[in-house]
């Protein structure tokens, strides 16, 4: 039978792909070995010669005999570590990962083998040979604590490389100088894309002419793009104890795009018409930190800190949440059952529209932190801690970057004041049995020198000062049941039910980030409501405080405010391990309406805000923090108070994507 020339030449053209996949190291799995000479074995063409190397040793040629199988002895021992091996045929090549752990007096246990008898005669130190050994951050775990198909790759010069998921020089995983000085470079890309409708005042010159009603088109449409670089220098058996000393930067470039659909929201000056783009490069995070000594045998440490830095008071961002410039001491104890914080804030001004830090503009308000964590408080799984706040916001008279009074709010009599509070409170998270409980209770008391709603005192009994006492509260139950976790809460913040009367009695924070009943996927929580005609917000965005400020950046505190009641139910499911949904319900009821019927003219508003209905998707393809997409669905359906306000009952929409990348 004769053969057909094109056959021959498709056989020559399959040849060398197959001829490809036939070079192979060790079956395709890693080396390890703990004895020399070794031998390294594989496959390859049969009769073809197989170049194999070692790191940057010397080259080895063997010849595959006639079913494809080669080996290669190496005699010169390698020290402890991890090398590469490389091996070429004719017109393929392949890598395998050599692990080598060379045997010394320190054993390491196996986690499957039977434990080696607690008490026994100790075996004579045998010193004649020395053993060479790396660094510990080198030395090869044995094969049952490997992976057992670990990704093979190339190794840059001393560990450097753009793959964040193996051992790498810049993300910490290897020291960059001596055994205990490590790098960690990160890079954020931080993209969000936003829609939402909102009460739209049409201003002195409404967009279309003729239109006479006093609000206009609610449509709004934001672009935010963030772009983080952080460089963090730190030195320390971070594996073994806490960090001895550090040095950390993060730089934040931002560009932001809005558009609404009236004149006079991105700029008061009606002619810059319905668009603004912004950007802002800022250094957002600037700390040296250094521990002062250990407290105990079990690494209990007593660490200091200084610079921009960021810090949450509680668990769930109540009271106080920023990146700012401050010092901070704090530490443990008691084998790490306790941890402390006492913390100081002088902090910064912020830029308008992407809300960075202002590094040559201080705000005039400095802020003071105690708190105390306490696990295991009276039963296993529950953490305790109590706190107090401290708040002095100096008298100061400030226009944002848009042109627009932020200080002091311009509703009443608008003088520069001071504020001087004092918060005491307590809050816990952990579970008790099957239950998570998380809840927060919070009292302030303190003075107010002249609050603009309050205004002067009609009885010239005090001055105008206006004295502080207000509190708040809130509580999630949830419920662990496989994939799902249902969720109850409520928040409660006092309102001013009497706002001339010379005590505030509305409780507001010093700077919330307020991550509950739904946070950031809540069409309340997310978005700030514009309180029309006034310069103040009814809400601030991330707050669920309706705190009549003129803004959460730049304004003040205000405790002459409605106050809020919130009943909370949701449920949080995990559809697959990359797929999150978070599915949340409010209903939200004003707890006092006097300060906004003095503050509107109008008598009679209903307390009755309306309902919020959300659901939110958290995605991370990779199963890590690396890539993580999240989006959200929310409706706001107004109840009679909100209709007493805004003259409008149509529902309002939002609806985000965000994307963060991480290296």
């Amino acid at each position: 039978m004769s053969v057909s020339p094109r056959w021959w030449l498709l056989a020559l053209a399959l040849a060398p792909p197959l001829m490809a996949q036939q070079l192979a190291i060790n079956d395709d799995h890693p080396i390890f070995a703990d004895a020399f000479p070794l031998a390294i074995r594989g496959t390859a063409a049969p009769e073809s010669t197989v170049t194999v190397q070692v790191e940057n040793g010397l080259p080895m040629t063997t010849r595959a005999d006639a079913i494809g199988d080669w080996s290669v002895i190496i005699s010169a021992p390698l020290s402890t570590g991890t090398y590469t091996v490389t091996a070429r045929g004719r017109s393929a090549t392949t890598t395998q990962l050599l692990r080598v752990q060379l045997p010394g007096p320190l054993q390491r246990q196996s986690g499957i083998a039977p434990p080696e008898p607690r008490y026994a005669e100790m075996d004579r130190l045998v010193t004649d040979a020395a053993v060479v050994m790396t660094d510990r951050w080198r030395i090869a775990p044995p094969p049952y604590e490997l992976d057992e198909f670990p990704a093979a790759r190339p190794i840059g010069h001393r560990g450097v490389t753009l793959d964040p998921y193996n051992r790498n020089l810049i993300k910490g995983d290897l020291p960059i100088r001596g055994d205990d000085t490590f790098l960690v470079i990160t890079a954020i890309s931080d993209t969000l894309s936003e829609s939402r409708t909102l009460p739209t005042p049409t201003g002195v010159s409404t967009v279309r002419s003729g239109s006479i009603r006093f609000f206009g088109r609610d449509d709004q449409n934001l672009f935010n793009q963030n772009l983080d670089l952080s460089v963090d220098l730190f030195q320390g058996d971070t594996a073994f104890m806490p960090i001895r000393q550090r040095v950390k930067a993060t730089v934040i470039a931002n560009l932001n795009y809005l558009h609404v659909e009236e004149n006079g929201l991105v700029k008061p000056d009606v002619r810059r018409g319905t668009r603004r783009t912004d950007g802002e490069l800022a250094l957002q995070e600037v700390f040296y930190e250094r521990k002062l000594r250990d407290l105990t045998p079990n690494f209990d440490f007593l660490s200091f800190r200084a610079g921009s830095q960021p810090f949450t008071s509680d668990f769930r961002g109540f009271i106080y949440s920023d990146t700012n410039a401050g010092v901070r001491l704090f530490g443990n104890g008691a084998a790490n059952r306790f941890q402390y914080n006492l913390a100081f804030f002088d902090r910064l001004e912020k830029d308008t529209n992407s809300g960075l830090n202002i590094w040559h503009e201080r705000r005039g308000q400095q802020v003071g932190v105690a708190n105390l964590y306490w696990q295991d408080f009276l039963v296993k799984g529950y953490t305790q801690q109590f706190s107090v706040h401290l708040l002095h916001d100096g008298p100061s008279f400030k226009y944002d970057r848009n042109g627009v009074l932020v200080r002091p709010a311009p509703v009443g009599v608008f003088r520069p004041h001071s504020i001087n509070a004092v918060y005491f409170g307590e809050a816990g998270l952990g579970h008790l049995g099957r239950f998570n409980v998380d809840q927060a209770l919070y009292v302030v008391l303190g003075r107010d020198s002249l609050n603009p709603i309050a205004g002067p005192d009609p009885r010239f009994r005090d001055g105008d000062a206006v004295r502080i006492a207000a509190g708040m509260t809130a509580a999630e139950i949830s419920y662990d049941h496989d994939w799902f976790r249902p969720r109850l809460a409520f928040f409660y913040a006092t309102g001013d039910h009497h706002p001339r009367d010379r005590v505030a009695r509305g409780f507001d924070s010093i700077y919330d980030s307020t991550a509950f009943a739904g946070g950031g996927f809540s069409f309340f929580n997310r978005l700030g409501i514009p309180l029309a005609g006034t310069g103040l917000d009814l809400v601030e965005r991330g707050s669920l405080l309706p705190s009549l400020r003129t803004s959460k950046d730049e304004g003040q505190p205000n405790f002459v405010n409605p106050g809020l009641r919130l009943l909370s139910a949701g449920v949080d499911v995990d559809l697959t391990t990359r797929l999150k949904a978070i599915f949340t319900a409010n209903a939200i009821a004003l707890d006092a309406t006097q300060t906004l019927e003095a503050l509107l003219f109008q008598s009679k508003i209903h307390r009755q805000l309306g309902d919020d209905f959300s659901v939110g998707l958290r995605y991370r393809p990779l199963l890590t923090n690396n890539v993580i997409i999240a989006g959200g669905l929310a409706a706001f359906l107004p109840g009679r108070g909100f209709r007493d306000i805004y003259e409008s009952g149509n529902t309002l929409y939002h609806i985000f994507t965000n994307l963060i990348l991480t290296f």
